[in-house]
């Protein structure tokens, strides 16, 4: 049985009621009895598997309906419950909603908000990325945390269900197969979903190049890649190379001044959170519009998180205590980095204290305004502090302390390496959750093959301690039959120049969006210093500081453009006794 939904809206309540919705991606259903699975969805399950799932069901095995390839909600039932599952990333976020008895639940927060958004949370969210992942900027609205399940009991509480469910730890030998298996089975299901073209990006970097390698033999694909003075020609020249090689048709668009980021185009709709992709919408209208229409579109986005470790396996050394490999690796880094050892190791061992302690430090730096100053190379850190925190008013030091304090009191210790997955992950997936309003516009249908459920459960069962130090090693031992000179390539281009003049090319309206903000106008940001660091940009003296600066140039821009109201959703309002 089949029925549509909308791409990012699906909306119910409690055990019992009905799943309402708006049209747009497959939904299919099995049924027996009292017992119900339904996907919505890129789901790769048969419909024999969908009905065998149904057992699952029945002994509460929740984890194993998220086991399939594609990427998709899952709601199931069974008598006297409901599960309500997304994905791992929380690119299919789950939100919902208690008033009283109720439980409201959807796949947009802003479906279930009433009022302004958390002006605290969201500068807190601003200065030290995102530790309160049960929250959204909603006040009332809480968020499934990617990787849970919201379960609705009659009678009974609201529960939240892991069902991370990663395989054993293998080496890098053991677990590239399976990885490089479900990457593959990933692309396919986008390729033989539907008819016609399927679009892609491709930057020329490894991730893109991989999923258009991997999408050719299977049929047609539209390749494009972006490209003018402020960007890298290396990877241009990668990805004309890998065009010829894969055979696709391939469109570098040659942007110029009005592709530059920050431009803000007036008319462009907003998400229910801020979306930095919402910077750059001259670019992406330029770069999207030879494969608008096109039934999906193939992205690398996620490829990053799964494919490479990051320096917190330094700091998942020292936990381990592994004290002298530790400091081997970490004095090979520096050196490498050309920055002194000492000093890295430094930032390493006060890591290695933990979780809880990283989040209490952080809000005395902060409530103090005392905060770190860091040389140019900096390792991986539990909380990072960085420009933003140096822009909060008094009010907005106490507002964010005492967010970070809260999150401290119920913080549970993590290994490092498992925390920086995971944090990576959902950053990921919340910025492409983010851009969907502005995928939709540009009539462009993304798939995000790198962010699969199984993709990140296999690369993440693979040993981070010992792998090769080449950049991304786990892609050419996954997918062997990729061409050498590609998984070979140890370099990488970066938008860093392009948003510099950017920056330059925007910034009177850049400094009136900060100025107006509710963030400057409510007291928790300064204006004024704020503006500072960017005429400082503006002026290309360096580059610290540009990430936090965009993070705040989008979110002053989604408060000044909020979402517009849902069309053509519908709303329940369900009895769940709670």
């Amino acid at each position: 049985m089949t029925s549509t939904f909308e791409v990012m809206w699906t909306a119910g309540s409690g055990p019992g009621t009905a799943v309402r919705s708006g049209g747009g991606a497959m939904a299919r259903t099995a049924v027996d009895g009292p017992l119900q699975v339904t996907t919505v969805g890129e789901c790769g399950a048969t419909e024999a598997q969908l009905h065998t799932a149904l057992s699952k069901v029945a002994d509460g095995k929740w984890a194993e309906l998220t086991m399939w390839p594609g990427s998709y909600w899952v709601i199931a039932d069974r008598p006297g419950e409901r599960l309500v599952c997304g994905d791992l990333a929380g690119l299919r976020a789950v939100f919902y909603r208690i008033n009283g008895a109720t439980a409201r639940w959807a796949s947009r927060a802003w479906a279930l908000a009433a009022g302004s958004p958390d002006l605290p949370l969201l500068t807190a969210r601003l200065v030290a990325t995102d530790h309160w992942p049960d929250r959204s900027l909603h006040p009332g609205v809480r968020a499934v945390p990617g990787g849970h399940a919201l379960l609705l009991t009659r009678g009974g509480p609201v529960r939240l269900i892991d069902v991370r469910t990663v395989p054993d730890r293998r080496s890098l030998t053991e677990g590239a197969p399976a990885v490089g298996e479900a990457l593959t089975d990933a692309v396919a299901l986008r390729m033989r979903t539907g008819r016609g073209p399927v679009g892609a990006d491709l930057s020329g970097g490894l991730d893109s190049s991989s999923a258009v390698l991997l999408a050719a033999p299977l049929g047609e694909v539209q390749a494009v890649t972006y490209s003018d003075p402020c960007t890298s020609s290396e990877d241009t020249a990668f990805a004309v190379r890998v065009a010829g090689h894969a055979g696709v048709r391939h469109q570098v668009v040659a942007g110029g001044a009005a592709e530059l980021s920050f431009d803000f185009t007036e008319g462009v709709p907003a998400g229910d959170e801020p979306c930095l992709s919402a910077a750059n919408t001259g670019m992406e209208a330029a770069c999207r519009a030879p494969v608008a229409g096109l039934r999906r579109h193939l992205t690398g986005h996620g490829g990053d998180v799964v494919l490479s470790i990051n320096s917190a396996r330094f700091v998942g050394l020292l936990q381990a205590g592994h004290r002298r490999r530790a400091h081997r690796q970490v004095a090979a880094w520096a050196r490498a980095q050309n920055a002194a050892p000492g000093r890295v190791w430094e930032q390493v061992k006060n890591a290695s204290t933990g979780y809880p302690y990283a989040l209490a430090q952080a809000a005395g730096q902060v409530a103090s305004g005392r905060i770190p100053v860091h040389g140019r190379v900096r390792t991986w850190s539990w909380v990072w502090l960085g420009a933003a925190a140096a822009w909060l008013t008094g009010d907005g030091r106490e507002a964010v302390g005492q967010l970070l304090r809260q999150a401290a009191h119920r913080a549970a210790d993590r290994p490092a390496v498992e925390f920086a997955q995971w944090d990576a992950l959902h950053f990921t997936g919340a910025c492409s959750r983010a851009a969907a309003p502005l995928d939709a516009f540009h009539h462009i249908r993304p798939a995000h093959p790198f962010l699969d459920n199984q993709v990140v459960r296999t690369a993440f069962a693979v040993d981070p301690f010992n792998r090769p130090s080449v950049f991304k090693p786990l892609l050419a031992a996954a997918l062997p039959e990729l061409p050498p000179w590609l998984t070979g390539r140890q370099s990488k281009g970066n938008f860093t120049a392009w948003r510099l003049a950017g920056v330059a090319r925007h910034l009177p309206h850049l400094n009136d969006l900060i100025r107006t903000s509710p963030l400057a106008t409510t007291g928790l940001i300064d204006a004024g210093t704020a503006i500072r660091s960017l005429k400082t940009l503006a002026r290309g003296e360096h580059s610290m500081g540009l990430a936090d600066l965009h993070m705040l140039l989008v979110t002053c821009h989604w408060l000044a453009n909020p979402p517009a109201p849902l069309r053509g959703a519908e709303h329940t309002e369900g009895a769940t006794q709670c």
